[in-house]
């Protein structure tokens, strides 16, 4: 199984990655991993993608294929894998598409975990971090004992700069513009499923791997 997971910030993507790829037997490929893996292991793409972090740039995404394509030639994905962060755009798709065919295989299914943007921003917005145990909290859906304090350190609860809604409603934007035009991408290749990322973990996950079985056998 060769899938990619894609979907707005607040879909849930990490958290059905780590599942999928576990009920499915292959490793969760994502680009915040490679490029730890490649920093901390001292790999000449990782010096040059901490050049880049340590200026507060981004990575080009010739560094970003690179890593990508030593990663799928390891062995553990030899027999499949789940991307989670990449492609995020079209000319990246086109990159995998050719780095899977120099490994003589292609992707099987690419599925898309949809949310309603208004969905996400309150998702996002009302997550609250206790700053001395890191623990996460949410205003409406796992509030702390007392409002604004975190049960286990009594620390007052502080919102992180990512999750303001202006934040969030910008990077909702830039993942309009970037990945509206990779799902037409892979829609077009005929490997796209679209599942609604709404519900319990549990409801989501039934609904990828459904989706998923009903893609790749058909």
């Amino acid at each position: 199984m060769r899938a990619v997971l894609v979907g707005p910030p607040g879909a849930g993507k990490g958290t059905q990655a780590q599942i999928l790829a576990s009920e499915l037997s292959i490793p969760k490929v994502s680009t915040g991993d490679i490029f730890r893996a490649n920093v901390s292991g001292g790999t000449e793409l990782g010096k040059k993608a901490k050049e880049y972090m340590d200026r507060g740039d981004l990575v080009p995404d010739e560094v970003t294929n690179a890593m990508v394509k030593d990663r799928l030639a390891q062995d553990d994905a030899a027999t499949g894998f789940l991307l989670d962060g990449f492609p995020r755009n079209v000319p990246q798709a086109e990159t995998l598409k050719g780095i899977l065919a120099d490994l003589d295989t292609t992707l099987d299914v690419v599925l898309e975990l949809r949310v309603d943007e208004e969905e996400v921003v309150k998702r996002l917005s009302g997550r609250r971090s206790c700053p001395e145990c890191g623990r996460v909290y949410h205003v409406e859906y796992d509030a702390p004992k007392v409002a604004g304090t975190c049960d286990n350190e009594g620390a007052e609860l502080y919102q992180r700069e990512d999750d303001r809604e202006e934040t969030i409603r910008h990077r909702l934007e830039v993942y309009r513009e970037q990945t509206a035009p990779l799902v037409q991408f892979y829609e077009a290749e005929g490997l796209l499923a679209t599942i609604a990322a709404t519900g319990s973990v549990e409801e989501v996950t039934a609904r990828a791997k459904a989706a998923i079985a009903e893609k790749v056998g058909s």
